[in-house]
């Protein structure tokens, strides 16, 4: 575990970091992580890379802080979040439409009720702000792969955002 912890560590650090914007507390979850892992080792099927576990364990452990500690609460710069979904700041879109409206928790609700593996790429582009060619090999895929299931899964998202504005 311990050459675990010093290849993937800092993956696991900047996408907490982008998750965070804090770097006590990317530090601070990057050690729960692989404290999770460790005690968690008996469950990796190896039927996806390390780098992918271990980002699932740190984006629970995020999520699990933010419930614990009730922070987070609907951004004023909304579309900021979508900024690394390629969408343009100055547009107003859908999803941001809708976002500004029921905020982030309806979203993360909806994203977390999303089918795999569209959740998983929506995360790791819109929250981990992570280019298509880190998501393919994040995923064990390629850079192609992971834009179209990006598009796609964005697509859905917005359907599903728009039918429940109605």
């Amino acid at each position: 575990m311990d050459a675990v912890y010093r290849q993937h560590a800092q993956t696991v650090f900047k996408y907490l970091m982008s998750l965070t914007h804090d770097a006590d507390l990317a530090e601070e979850l990057t050690q729960e992580t692989f404290y999770q892992a460790v005690r968690s080792i008996d469950r990796f099927d190896e039927s996806c890379k390390i780098t992918t576990w271990l980002c699932a364990i740190a984006k629970n452990q995020y999520f699990a802080y933010m419930k614990k500690h009730a922070r987070l609460q609907v951004d004023p710069d909304v579309d900021l979040m979508f900024d690394g979904a390629g969408m343009i700041r100055n547009t107003v879109s859908a999803e941001q439409e809708v976002l500004q409206q029921v905020g982030q928790m309806e979203l993360l609700k909806k994203l977390h009720a999303f089918p795999e593996p569209g959740r998983e790429v929506l995360y790791l582009r819109m929250f981990g702000n992570l280019s298509f060619r880190e998501i393919g090999e994040v995923m064990g895929k390629t850079e192609n792969w992971a834009r179209v299931t990006f598009f796609r899964a964005r697509t859905n998202l917005r359907k599903e955002l728009e039918k429940d504005e109605k």
